[in-house]
């Protein structure tokens, strides 16, 4: 039925710079200072080991994917393997997640925009950025895919130019004095910066909630997923070494990388920066949205949530009712609250999702009767194994009296929202059934 509803508008590089847009939002503007503060120079093999635990995981991502064709992603997947209870777990927990992340970083946007504009992030220019914002990206969903992807490869150039600068320019100034590799860190030190910067990797799973919009996605997701990783991954790492490699005071940095340009730059290079993060922080909004809303759309094609979210603009070719509805609490979350959000309950969250996808994997190739696989992923259940044992790991360093207790909350309540539908819906079709029944 997507494809009926949907049009298929996002090519293999569209999907690519999705991925790209998806992973680079606002973590590595700050995170290169708060991991070098806990393990020093240890950072860039933190760095590393983050792209590796990550890598595992999308090249299983990338084989699961291939199987499917239609609106959903990680939640199209834990529903065929395991039904649509837990299905319809994963959709709301990756719905809340990717609503909170917007808030959030939307409130962060109008904080960056402060540099430019003292007093932006108050009062009623902050009112007035969040509004407008929300409603550009509105807007520019509602009108078509095509557009969103247009939007996507603009900003995904206008963020990666101002970092690519920052490491071509800032290469040539790096004090090898700066580097230290004495004592190794100590253990819970560096697996809390591993998790940390998970957080800075994430997002790669938004891109394929969008198959049933892109052409051939049996072959450009596991293209677009490998490639936008491995561009990302040499891009930190390039930056967290020009970072440390220029800025002396980088532990205690608010702005590390625009605090490292400034160095080598002048003021010219803060504010490229900013712009950089300004454009990095909307195009990571942008498709925020668009998986999002493809999400409520997935889930009431499925019958998990009531009908009216599946409802697509005859003209459009867009789930109009979907967009509309996320918009309208995205605006409302935004609004009421402030750049609070715990990035442990946002990485808890995506790493629960990861690891319905990663048992699906086995699952998958065992049962018949499932899609086949054009990408098999190598080592495919040693990976997805090794990936498990991982997430454990980082979970392992979670104080889940806070950020556990709050995920659990939110399973409870997406629990009382599956019951409510599914009580719903046999309640309609008995009361239809009934009047169809001769009197």
């Amino acid at each position: 039925m997507t494809e009926e509803k949907l049009v298929r508008g996002i090519g293999r590089w569209d999907f690519t710079a999705l991925v790209v847009n998806t992973i680079i939002g606002a973590g590595i503007f700050g995170l290169p200072a708060k991991v070098f503060a806990q393990i020093g120079s240890y950072s860039l093999v933190a760095f590393l080991a983050c792209a590796v635990i990550i890598g595992l995981i999308v090249l299983c991502y990338a084989e699961v994917a291939s199987r499917f064709s239609a609106t959903g992603g990680p939640y199209l997947y834990a529903r065929e393997a395991f039904g649509s209870a837990i299905g319809f777990e994963v959709g709301w927990l990756y719905w809340v997640v990717r609503v909170a992340t917007f808030a959030a970083n939307c409130n962060l946007l109008a904080t960056y925009f402060g540099f430019f504009f003292p007093g932006a992030n108050e009062g009623i220019p902050r009112l007035i950025i969040v509004c407008v914002v929300v409603a550009v990206i509105t807007v520019v969903n509602l009108i078509g895919i095509r557009e969103s992807a247009v939007m996507t490869n603009v900003f995904t150039i206008g963020k990666l130019l101002p970092l690519f600068i920052f490491v071509a320019v800032g290469a040539l100034f790096i004090q090898p004095a700066n580097f230290t590799f004495g004592e190794l860190p100590q253990y819970g030190a560096f697996s809390s910066s591993v998790l940390l910067l998970i957080y800075a990797f994430v997002g790669f799973e938004a891109s394929v909630v969008l198959s049933g919009e892109t052409k051939q996605p049996q072959q450009t997701i596991p293209f677009g997923l490998i490639a936008g990783l491995i561009a990302v991954a040499a891009l930190y790492i390039s930056v967290q070494i020009v970072s440390i490699g220029t800025l002396p005071g980088l532990a205690t940095s608010e702005r590390p990388i625009a605090d490292a340009a400034a160095a080598f730059l002048g003021p010219f290079g803060a504010a490229l920066i900013t712009v950089g993060a300004l454009i990095s922080i909307f195009g990571n909004l942008n498709v925020g949205v668009l998986s999002s809303t493809r999400l409520l759309f997935a889930m009431s094609e499925q019958r998990d949530l009531p009908a009216v979210f599946e409802r697509t603009h005859n003209k459009l070719k867009t789930p109009y009712v979907s967009i509309l509805a996320t918009s309208a609490v995205i605006l409302v979350l935004t609004i009421q609250s402030s750049f609070l959000t715990a990035v442990a309950i946002a990485t808890i969250t995506r790493l629960l999702v990861y690891a319905t996808t990663l048992i699906s994997l086995p699952i998958f190739r065992r049962r018949e009767g499932v899609p086949s696989a054009p990408f098999e992923a190598p080592m495919g259940v040693v990976s997805a194994l090794l990936s498990l044992g991982l997430i454990v790991w980082l979970l392992t360093n979670v104080d889940f009296r806070k950020e556990g207790l709050a995920v659990i909350i939110t399973i409870l309540v997406g629990m009382a929202i599956y019951g409510a539908n599914r009580t719903w819906r046999r309640f309609t079709e008995d009361a239809i059934t009934a009047d169809r029944v001769p009197k």
